[in-house]
């Protein structure tokens, strides 16, 4: 494709444009997901760009007379992305796909299907228009790759920004005008094109509207299952307030039916308080107390909350993310003393009035952890959102850093002498949620070097949740007497007690058996853990900071139990969560497979010979690509503190020195790239842990900029493989290079589910050191080829 430096200029920039616009759509759907369905639709928005990423490069693959022309079918394919952003999402908005029905009613697997489908057209049509460039432009691709990398590292860098700004459907409208700006850049070069000049700016006109004005009929529709809906279908219910943020949308509800007292023992004779519920993504309701802290003294006394500060009368108080109001509140009831509230999401705080009476700090609970040099009489890990049953396998792909063996021991470390580690949790059947936090704690406490483990743990349950205490110390005499005290007035039931005897347990709300007791007991005697953690119905092991995923409870041996319940559960996906992302892997291979084969098997391109080693060393790149940068993400949440953040600041990384690697491809041999690649694979998963235990405690700035740096040799040697591999193609084979387009893309589809199923089963560790191997094998691959 020869043309001036005008065209190229307008050739770069669209490409920019088009692929800040996809990645900018990318991390809105995750969003939008999350909203309005549930937290693993949006990880699967990932698969859907890519799915559609991969389709395109088949396309072009079957129509290579579109290379005659590759600028005007560029300018109509981000028409095509601009009009598929839009009309995709009002038809997925549209479909009456419902995750709780798919048990009953196989016609929800076609909504399903289609649902994705029609969210990858827009990634289809950018695949279209860029790999298109990149086949049409031999002596240039590395440049053409480049302002794909760099643009959609902008969009990384945007997307926090519009979502603040425009809300999750706004945001999709603006990426739609982005991507029509894209047309209007390909298209303005002489000779211009009117009518696509048209098409874009009514396009990018109708995008900007709607995202700006936000009309009813194009906001998010939520499932009818999720907790907001559910809440509004009261009588009396009324939404008082709705906002949005990158990371959130927070929704309050002011209803008569709202009564939310976790663990409320059930002979208390106070007056409920007036609530308010505070939503998450539509779901996870937190209350809100309209009342005053003095007022509830005699309800907050009813609540097992109610222990610590009867222990430790007037006590210095943490509370670490409380979502709502409802433990700071209760604090202030029950005497605290200095009370500091720890909320890394504004909104949540504004909602609750900003925590008046408290000091107020907007970070993470981990990140305040590892900066505050105070020591607190109490650190409360509040209990914030409702109660989700364990067997739906539905939240077992969110990251709760709160909850790993790492975080406990830093809210340890923050103890005074004889202060109290404080943890609810909700109760489940057979002991699962609150077996993993008793685990937490214990193996937090044993690797902390303590002596007497046994004689710092208090352990309770009410009819719903279940109270675990931990002491800098021993527990006292005259403490262990308050605490059977305490239960015995409000009818809670003990669990674990140093001294306990077995008849002291399930003696108010009456269980068959004691379950609860017994398996406390049990793991904590365990001479082999490994063993007892085998022989549990769920997976109880406490989780740590490389395998975070605090809600994921599947085991292999409770198949025969979900297939069983199949159809006959009021659950997502009738119970099978964790199965349904197997189902989604296979799904994923015949889908990468049918992208990849049916170009081949149709006979594409001049040459047979070689696509045995374009399909390996292309296929491997896709990958490796993921296989680094979902984990790291991931981790990267941690680091600084909320998944969107994460996804922002570590993929525009990589992207933008991928970008800048790209550039410099041509001036580096294939292997020599490769192989530095894998050793700084290697050393990045190392380095992440010293850089966390380093910087988790600085500030939010400086933690970007720490790790945009620390990324930065990383992301240069990612972008340097593809750019390599193409040039080797459009020497020996340049009608393959759609081909290998396609095959990088089918790859990434199947290593965003594998990836996803990797780091539940064996931690971010193994995901990375896959990735190694991925690369190691493409550039065995590579070194393989003829020169």
């Amino acid at each position: 494709m020869g043309e001036g430096k005008e065209g190229m200029a307008g050739l770069y920039a669209g490409l920019f444009l088009l692929a800040a616009a996809t990645l900018g759509l990318e991390i809105s759907l995750t969003r939008v997901f999350a909203l309005a369905q549930w937290y693993h639709f949006a990880f699967m928005a990932i698969s859907v760009a890519l799915l559609g990423m991969g389709a395109g490069g088949t396309a072009l693959s079957l129509a290579p007379g579109l290379k005659r022309h590759p600028r005007p079918v560029a300018a109509l394919a981000a028409l095509g992305c601009a009009l598929g952003t839009l009309g995709g999402y009002l038809a997925a908005n549209t479909l009456p796909f419902d995750a709780y029905r798919i048990a009953w009613e196989p016609i929800q697997f076609l909504y399903m299907a289609l649902y994705y489908l029609a969210l990858a057209v827009p990634f289809f049509c950018a695949s279209l228009g860029t790999g298109l460039l990149l086949a049409t432009s031999p002596r240039h691709s590395h440049r053409v790759y480049a302002a794909n990398l760099l643009g959609s590292a902008a969009g990384c860098g945007l997307a926090p920004l519009v979502l603040s700004w425009a809300g999750g459907a706004g945001s999709v409208g603006a990426w739609a005008a982005l991507a029509a700006l894209a047309a209007l850049s390909f298209a303005w070069t002489r000779p211009r094109r009117p009518g696509v000049v048209a098409a874009g700016l009514v396009l990018a006109l109708a995008g900007l509207a709607l995202s700006m004005f936000r009309p009813a009929w194009f906001e998010v529709r939520l499932s009818p299952y999720k907790g907001l809906p559910q809440a509004l279908q009261a009588p009396g219910a009324v939404l008082v307030s709705q906002r949005w943020n990158a990371v959130a949308r927070v929704d309050v509800v002011d209803s008569p039916a709202l009564h939310a007292a976790p663990g409320m023992s059930l002979g208390c004779q106070a007056p409920q308080p007036a609530q308010q519920a505070l939503f998450v993504d539509g779901d996870n309701p937190s209350p809100l107390l309209l009342a005053d802290p003095t007022s509830l003294r005699a309800w907050a006394g009813c609540l097992p909350l109610a222990l610590p500060f009867a222990l430790r009368p007037g006590a210095d108080t943490l509370v670490l993310e409380p979502g709502g109001d409802l433990d700071p509140l209760l604090a202030q009831a029950l005497g605290a003393g200095r009370l500091t509230v720890v909320e890394p999401n504004r909104l949540l705080a504004e909602a609750a009035g900003g925590h008046p009476g408290a000091d107020l700090v907007l970070e993470s609970g981990r990140a305040f952890l590892r900066r505050a040099g105070e020591r607190f009489d109490l650190v409360d890990l509040a209990l914030n959102g409702s109660r989700n049953v364990v067997t739906t396998g539905a939240y077992s792909l969110g990251e709760e850093y709160r909850y790993t063996v790492e975080a406990v021991a830093d809210a340890l470390a923050r103890l005074d002498d004889g202060g109290l580690l404080v943890i609810s949790r909700w109760l489940q059947s057979p002991p699962s949620e609150e077996l993993r936090a008793w685990a937490l704690v214990l193996t937090a406490l044993e690797e902390s070097g303590v002596e007497d483990v046994p004689r710092r743990l208090v352990a309770l349950r009410s009819w719903s949740t279940i109270l675990i205490l931990a002491r800098s110390g021993a527990f006292t005499a005259d403490e262990l007497a308050a605490v059977r005290e305490f239960c015995a007035q409000r009818q809670f039931d003990l669990v674990y007690l140093p001294d306990m005897a077995p008849e002291e347990a399930n003696r108010y709300n009456v269980l068959s058996g004691t379950p609860y007791a017994i398996a406390f007991r049990e793991l904590l005697d365990a001479p082999d853990r490994r063993a007892f953690y085998a022989g549990r119905e769920y997976d109880v092991r406490p989780p740590r900071d490389d395998r975070p995923f605090f809600f994921h409870f599947f085991t292999w041996g409770q198949v025969p139990a979900i297939l069983q319940e199949l159809g006959h559960t009021w659950k997502p996906f009738g119970g099978g969560g964790y199965l349904v992302l197997l189902a989604l892997l296979a799904v994923a291979v015949l889908s990468a497979a049918s992208l990849v084969l049916v170009p081949a098997v149709l006979g594409v391109g001049r040459r047979r010979r070689g696509r045995g080693r374009v399909l390996v060393y292309f296929g491997l790149l896709g990958l490796g690509f993921l296989a680094v940068e979902i984990p790291l993400l991931q981790r990267f949440i941690l680091f600084l503190g909320h998944p969107t953040t994460a996804f922002a600041a570590v993929v525009a990384s990589l992207l933008l020195f991928s970008g800048m690697g790209s550039l410099l491809a041509r001036r580096v041999p294939l292997c020599g790239a490769l192989a530095a690649l894998v050793v700084i694979v290697l050393l990045t998963a190392a380095a992440v842990g010293p850089l966390f235990d380093a910087l988790l405690g600085a500030p939010l700035a400086l933690r970007l900029l720490a790790t945009a740096l620390s990324l930065a040799p990383l992301g240069l040697l990612l972008g340097m493989p593809f750019p390599l591999g193409l040039a080797w193609l459009e020497r020996d084979a340049p009608d393959l290079v759609p081909w290998a387009w396609a095959v990088n893309g089918s790859a990434s589809v199947v290593s965003s589910v594998a990836v996803a199923l990797g780091a539940l089963s064996a931690g971010f560790t193994a995901v990375l050191a896959a990735a190694v191997v991925s690369y190691a094998l493409a550039g065995l691959a590579a070194a393989s080829a003829p020169r």
